[in-house]
């Protein structure tokens, strides 16, 4: 079986697990010196301290938002799910946004976001003159049934 392995960036940084047997996700920390707080609207790039190698490169490390802090709190992901490459070795990042408008406080080693490594498919890519056609089509953005 493969491994990931993490290195801590700093001393204060916590290595990620998953929770139970069936988690699919680890949790990332914020590694912070002091609360950060947002208000409705804001941004912040949290770190986290650790960063990763994974043992290849058909895996990629892709970072989701934590379901709880995203229902209860209004707290998502910037760019929706953030990706990491295989042949990425600096230190995780997480781009968090309050999507609500109560202020939200992210204090030192808080749960913030969760990373789940999942396999990668490197075909090539090819330029066509043409595309084989399909039933479909052009059809998109609702066009297979109700809006």
């Amino acid at each position: 079986m493969s491994e990931l392995k993490i290195k801590k960036l700093r001393e204060n940084a916590k290595i990620p697990f998953r929770a139970t047997e069936g988690s699919a996700g680890m949790d990332l920390y914020a590694c912070i010196d002091e609360p950060i707080t947002l208000n409705g609207g804001e941004k912040a790039v949290i770190p986290t301290g650790i960063a990763i190698a994974l043992p290849s490169a058909e895996l990629g490390a892709f970072i989701f938002a934590r379901s709880g802090l995203a229902i209860k709190h209004g707290i998502g992901l910037l760019n929706s799910v953030g990706v990491i490459d295989s042949d990425y070795r600096g230190e995780i990042c997480v781009g968090v946004i309050n999507q609500l408008q109560e202020p939200y406080t992210i204090n030192p080693d808080e749960r913030i976001a969760q990373m789940v490594i999942m396999p990668v498919s490197l075909i090539p890519a090819v330029e066509v003159e043409e595309l084989d056609e399909t039933e479909r089509g052009a059809g998109g953005f609702g066009s297979t049934g109700k809006n």
